[in-house]
């Protein structure tokens, strides 16, 4: 069987080193809040490009805390409005209305997958204060465009970098190009931990402060808490964890890279459509979702076969039940997306002989 992914191998990959971390921090006794946290930190800002870096709990709450921090700061207030693409995955949303702001949606182009930069300005209103701006799939979502169009409104940019960890714009990587950041550190990011992690990039000292108070409690100080936070701190383990693995990210990254240039190069299905190919250093590969028509009955030969694949996401935001306000949007590129992309197996253990088998299955299935 082809696995979609396999964190075991991928865990083995760096098994004596990471051992080698969890043990130190086993046996120094200090499980948070300590100098594998601040290590990381120091290590991860220095990688993206940042002034500062905050570890939080999961790549949700640092979302949130972005935008409860710029609340506690007199930027926004709740009922302003964020500009979000239609098609993320709802953690993005969630992040928005968590903080009693009201997301917009805008559509994504079919053939990138990203937000489309032609769509953003007539979705600005007076209320608008911030776009979101999510890297999805492991694709550079910036454009110079938003930038402008971030500075010609005096909107805030905030990214969601939860799958792109490593990606560039030029010579930026994403989590820098904006006024701050959100980063997952799920078990099965490029960058990613053994449980449930996070972190917030941003250049904006204030802005660094107050969320690492949000997340610590509310707190500045020992038992002094001027705001009403919660607790959402990375842990010493997982702060070792990370940091080995950051030092091989950009290797990791370089083989899910080898693997997707195979399949742009190889799949010729004229039923599979494959979005635009953008060079090496504006897509880290995260996943590699395809479009077909027939996505399900794909889906049901490839496992046939032996081959798992994974639909990122089969409900878009604005169809889930815990949005009914927003049901009666009319968002044909978005929901099309959703009702047809597949995302094929990669990794960083995946092997040229499994890419050379989905390719063969691809161009015969349907």
């Amino acid at each position: 069987m082809i696995k979609f992914l396999d964190l075991e191998k991928v865990t083995q990959k760096y098994a004596a080193e990471i051992h080698e971390a969890v043990t130190r921090v086993v046996d120094s006794g200090w499980y948070l809040q300590g100098r594998e946290v601040e290590q990381f930190e120091k290590n991860f800002a220095s990688y993206i490009g940042t002034d500062y870096c905050i570890g939080v709990g999961n790549g949700l709450d640092a979302l949130i805390w972005i935008y409860r921090a710029y609340i506690e700061l007199g930027v926004m207030q709740p009922g302003d409005e964020v500009i979000v693409p239609a098609n993320t995955f709802i953690a993005s949303i969630l992040a928005i209305t968590e903080n009693g702001l009201k997301p917009v949606f805008v559509e994504p182009r079919y053939d990138t997958l990203e937000i489309d930069d032609n769509k953003i300005e007539e979705a600005i209103t007076r209320r608008t204060k911030s776009i979101l701006l999510v890297h999805l799939y492991g694709r550079c979502a910036f454009t110079e465009r938003i930038g402008e169009i971030c500075n010609k409104f005096n909107l805030k940019l905030v990214e969601d970098n939860a799958q792109a960890h490593g990606c560039r714009y030029e010579d930026r990587r994403t989590g820098s190009l904006g006024d701050a950041a959100g980063h997952s550190f799920y078990p099965g990011k490029n960058l990613g931990a053994f449980g449930d992690a996070g972190a917030v990039t941003t250049n904006n000292q204030e802005l660094a402060n107050v969320i690492r108070a949000l997340a610590n409690y509310g707190s500045q100080k020992k038992y002094v808490f001027k705001y009403t936070g919660r607790n959402s701190r990375l842990d010493e383990i997982q702060a070792a964890i990370l940091d080995v693995k950051l030092k091989h990210l950009d290797d990791d990254n370089a083989h899910r890279q080898m693997i997707a240039n195979y399949y742009y190069d190889n799949i010729n299905n004229p039923l599979i459509h494959l979005p635009l190919h953008l060079n090496d250093r504006q897509n880290v590969y995260h996943l590699f979702p395809v479009l077909c028509e027939q996505r399900d009955e794909l889906q049901k030969k490839m496992a046939e076969k032996g081959i798992q694949t994974l639909i990122h996401y089969p409900i878009p935001p604005h169809k889930q039940e815990c949005y009914k306000q927003y049901t009666h949007l009319s968002l044909p590129i978005t929901e099309m997306i959703h009702q047809q992309e597949l995302s094929l197996p990669i990794s960083p253990v995946m092997t040229a002989e499994e890419a050379i088998t989905v390719v063969e299955l691809l161009m015969r299935i349907i």
